[in-house]
């Protein structure tokens, strides 16, 4: 299987940016009241502290489960409420289909943390529906009356547990896998720690359609476990196989866990502190380091400092530079070659220019290339365009050192004001940190965008699983629920973009397409619950907790070389109906799609921007 490679000719430097194109708001949104069907995300029990991981499962869980014309959700009450679309009117209704049981919490148990109630639909007759307390219940679905109960199946043994269904698929015309998860509550060593180490089971059940039972029976296909619970799960019927996404690898129970992914000393670029040298060190300097503005290129070569002007020639070409450069040099350096060397992007050779300083460095000098860009304010990947293949090493754009001394410098400073409380505005606005923003300042999420993603991919069989990559994709989004599509595809941050990747027939994934610089446009958004795409939009929806309500940013992708993208905003929440719980997009009738969103106390339908 092959590894996640982007693809140079589908990236866009000449992208500038997204603008914004209005959609009315009253012609695209509509609000529905849930009256006595409100939906909760406040299930937790006060008994059982979550951990970290689990507090993110449930932020990013969806209360929404959808099939074609039909989602349902579990209000407060522990109803399953059906979510119907009215063909005329294009509104939507709401009627009750089936009650669960009113959970009874025995003390023994008090230490298992209940999770959240969820569905999934395994065709439009048959609807897998968890308690988040152990049980689960077969329905089967009708379009005007509540959902007959088929069967309900409480697991045998050490399972006795909470779970959560990620899906339901019918895996042959015998048989149908739902894929459940449950936090692992086997003790080991390190339970009576403070921060005792959690494990997340992943359980493939499959049941047997071809008795002539009524009821389908029940068994464990596959076990798996993992450090964190998967973010989706997705069958393949050609296969029969599964591949789990999640911020972890699944391995066989009773495996020891996989490493985690550590950067080597190469990967981290350290950056200059105050009477600190990075260059003084035996070792060679790397072959060359550059960076760029809006109209040229600076590259530079360290070359023993013994190299003698005479002796270095250059050839700047349209397209392509050479450079050859003779003398003597220390043992174990390779002088740079280049014959005829292919450009990134095209250069005007008539100005660009090199220069020799011997005492640049102690050992070494550096020569510089200056090269004047022929298309002004073309960004540029790489320097030459081998770099995009496997060709040749990829070497990263640097800073000058001085400058990124000064944004330390700078750094330093401003924080130093927030530690001792002094005016960090200069502008007479008050000391310290603000009353909203303390406590909620995290270095670690400014700095980045996405969540970690590994790919698990578990035979039907339940045999050794495959892993994909030996390190994680910076997942953006995930396809949007309810919406059809002919394979499977997911979006990786790459530099300021957003990459997608498809799955092939043949279990290989291809670069397809690219959202330019939604990776830049995302990092902005702190408050996003839900990131999901189509194959050319991107919807990021807020959560719009604290009243203030949350809107949804819809990114429209463009071919390579276009300079501008169309984005839209929405305002999903008014600011009552509470926090964002679930998506899920619907077929209409008529053939037309439109969005689904539950709130708290809402429900809101977006339609006609897909």
């Amino acid at each position: 299987m092959s590894q996640f490679t982007s693809r140079r000719e589908l990236l866009n430097p000449f992208f500038e940016g997204y603008r914004l194109s209005i959609i009315p708001q009253e012609d695209a949104v509509s609000r529905c009241s849930l009256a006595d069907h409100a939906a909760t995300q406040s299930r937790a029990s006060n008994k059982t502290l979550l951990t970290f991981k689990e507090m993110q499962s449930r932020i990013a869980h969806n209360h929404l489960a959808g099939l074609g014309n039909q989602a349902v959700y579990v209000d407060a009450e522990f109803n399953l409420i059906a979510i119907d679309l009215e063909p005329v009117s294009r509104s939507v209704s709401l009627r009750v289909v089936f009650e669960l049981p009113r959970p009874v919490q025995a003390a023994e148990v008090a230490e298992k943390q209940k999770e959240y109630p969820s569905a999934a639909f395994l065709s439009s007759t048959a609807l897998f529906l968890s308690d988040g307390h152990g049980s689960l219940y077969l329905l089967e679905p009708s379009d005007t009356g509540p959902y007959r109960l088929v069967s309900s199946y409480q697991f045998p043994g050490s399972f006795d547990v909470p779970f959560r269904i990620h899906c339901a698929d019918i895996a042959s015309p015998q048989s149908a896998v739902v894929v459940l998860s449950s936090r692992n509550y086997e003790p080991s060593e390190t339970t009576s720690s403070k921060h005792a180490h959690v494990d997340f089971d992943v359980w493939g059940i499959r049941f047997d359609l071809s008795t002539s039972d009524a009821v389908p029976s029940m068994s464990i296909l596959w076990h798996r476990r993992g450090e964190d619970v998967p973010l989706d799960v997705y069958f393949f019927p050609s296969t029969e196989s599964h591949l789990l996404l999640g911020s972890s690898q699944y391995r066989n129970v009773g495996s020891a866990a996989a490493p985690s992914y550590e950067p080597s000393a190469d990967e981290i670029a350290p950056i200059p502190r105050a009477n600190e040298d990075l260059d003084a060190k035996d070792a060679a300097p790397p072959p060359y380091s550059w960076h760029q503005t809006l109209d040229s290129l600076t590259v530079a070569f360290p070359l023993p400092a013994t190299t003698v002007r005479s002796n270095i020639h250059v050839q700047f070409l349209p397209h392509s530079i050479s450079l050859h450069v003779e003398g003597e040099r220390p043992e174990g350096y390779v002088f740079p070659e280049y014959d005829d060397k292919a450009l990134w992007a095209p250069i005007d050779s008539s100005v660009s220019v090199w220069t020799w300083d011997r005492e640049a460095d102690h050992a070494f000098g550096l020569l510089t290339l200056h090269l004047e860009k022929q298309h002004e304010g073309t960004k540029w990947m790489q320097v030459f365009s081998a770099a995009a293949t496997s060709e040749e090493e990829e070497v990263t754009e640097t800073v000058d050192p001085s400058e990124l001394y000064k944004v330390r410098e700078a750094l330093e400073k401003y924080t130093a004001s927030l530690r001792e409380g002094d005016d960090i505005s200069g502008l007479g606005l008050g000391k310290g940190i603000p009353s909203l923003a303390e406590g909620e300042m995290d270095d670690e999420v400014d700095a980045s965008v996405g969540k970690q993603g590994f790919l698990t991919v578990v035979p039907a069989n339940g045999t050794e699983s495959t892993i994909w990559g030996t390190y994680p994709l910076q997942l953006l989004s995930t396809p949007l629920p309810g919406y059809p599509t002919s394979r499977l595809s997911l979006i990786s941050k790459e530099n300021l973009d957003g990459v997608v990747f498809s799955l092939n027939d043949d279990f290989s994934w291809t670069h397809s397409s690219t959202f330019s610089a939604l990776a830049f446009v995302l990092a902005s958004k702190r408050d996003t619950r839900f990131v999901y795409h189509t194959e050319d939009t991107v919807l990021a929806f807020e959560s719009g907790a604290q009243n203030r309500g949350g809107n949804l940013y819809i990114y429209r992708s463009v071919p390579p070389k276009e300079k501008w993208a169309k984005q839209s905003v929405l305002q999903v929440g008014d600011g009552l109906g509470g926090a964002l719980l679930g998506v899920s997009c619907l077929k209409r009738k008529d053939g037309s799609r439109c969005i689904i969103c539950l709130t708290e106390t809402e429900l809101v339908t977006i339609k006609d921007i897909l």
